[in-house]
């Protein structure tokens, strides 16, 4: 059992951590994609609101017919001018996350990318949520404002101690499905190394619902035997152990068509569901993935 003294360093490189991730998106989304963000996502609302007089300047297009031949004045349909935005983000810390052959893990990297909705949600006054999941849902924290709350969702995606190691998007997205009211973009960030995709159905009911992408992240040792002799690999979240020789050209070859099918597979069914997904791999940059993403988005609005 972990001592305090154990538990103090801890908190202290969570506190590092979050402290480095903030001043790394928060200068991205300031200088390179909050207006790209902003552009995207908000704009002249769609809902109702209510009906008011018209008024000299008013667009003559929203005038209510029906009410005003009612009140014999004319009355204008009124809209929320500006939309206000849920983004909920759906971040996988199943076991496969802790693994990472660069600097940061793929859970450091999910949290980075967290931050970068999260602070351009913030910028905009749009409201940030989370839910963690493995194959359950570990934690649900509704959606609200503020910078210390942004803060506190990338400091409990870092400092996540599941319950359990294995993955299986079905719960998460069942509570976005039940729990999120209202129209929201979810963003789905997990590496997707999940057996099959039995997920398909349960995505495809959330995207009929809200906006969803999804967010890949990878490792590029992930995608990539080295060269190393025989060695031994263990599946970190059903602890399976098999050992490979990775020196022979086989056996690496193997190994990339059945991930890369794997992967083709994820693709298909995102593409079925009406997801559009971005990919980022430890030790690359990302930025590039982003604004193309928010370029895309822009457009087909």
């Amino acid at each position: 059992m972990p001592s305090p003294t154990d538990n103090d360093a801890r908190l202290t490189r969570i506190l590092k951590r979050v402290r480095r991730i903030e001043l790394i998106t928060r200068g991205l989304v300031k200088e390179s994609l909050g207006g790209q963000y902003h552009s995207r996502f908000k704009g002249q609302g769609i809902e109702f609101d209510d009906f008011r007089e018209y008024q000299a300047g008013d667009d003559v297009r929203f005038i209510d017919w029906n009410v005003t031949a009612r009140m014999n004045d004319p009355f204008v349909r009124k809209y929320v001018e500006e939309r206000e935005l849920t983004v909920m983000l759906l971040v996988d810390v199943s076991g496969s996350g802790d693994y990472g052959s660069q600097d940061d893990s793929k859970r450091e990297l999910a949290a980075e990318l967290a931050a970068v909705f999260g602070f351009s949600a913030c910028a905009n006054q749009d409201k940030v949520g989370l839910v963690l999941f493995s194959d359950e849902v570990e934690a649900f924290v509704p959606a609200r404002k503020g910078l210390s709350h942004t803060l506190r969702i990338v400091r409990d995606i870092l400092n996540a101690t599941p319950r359990s190691r294995k993955s299986n998007f079905k719960p998460a997205l069942d509570v976005a499905l039940q729990r999120i009211a209202h129209r929201s973009l979810i963003i789905l960030i997990s590496d997707f190394l999940v057996p099959g995709t039995d997920w398909e159905h349960s995505l495809r009911g959330v995207a009929a619902k809200h906006d969803v992408t999804a967010v890949q992240v990878a490792d590029p040792r992930e995608l990539d035997l080295p060269k190393a002799g025989r060695v031994c690999l263990q599946d970190p979240e059903t602890g399976e152990q098999v050992v490979l020789n990775t020196s022979s050209q086989a056996v690496r070859l193997l190994y990339e068509q059945r991930i890369s099918a794997h992967f083709d597979s994820v693709s298909q069914a995102l593409r079925r569901c009406g997801v559009e997904s971005v990919k980022a791999s430890t030790g690359d940059n990302y930025v590039p993935a982003l604004k193309a993403y928010f370029r895309a988005r822009r457009k087909k609005r």
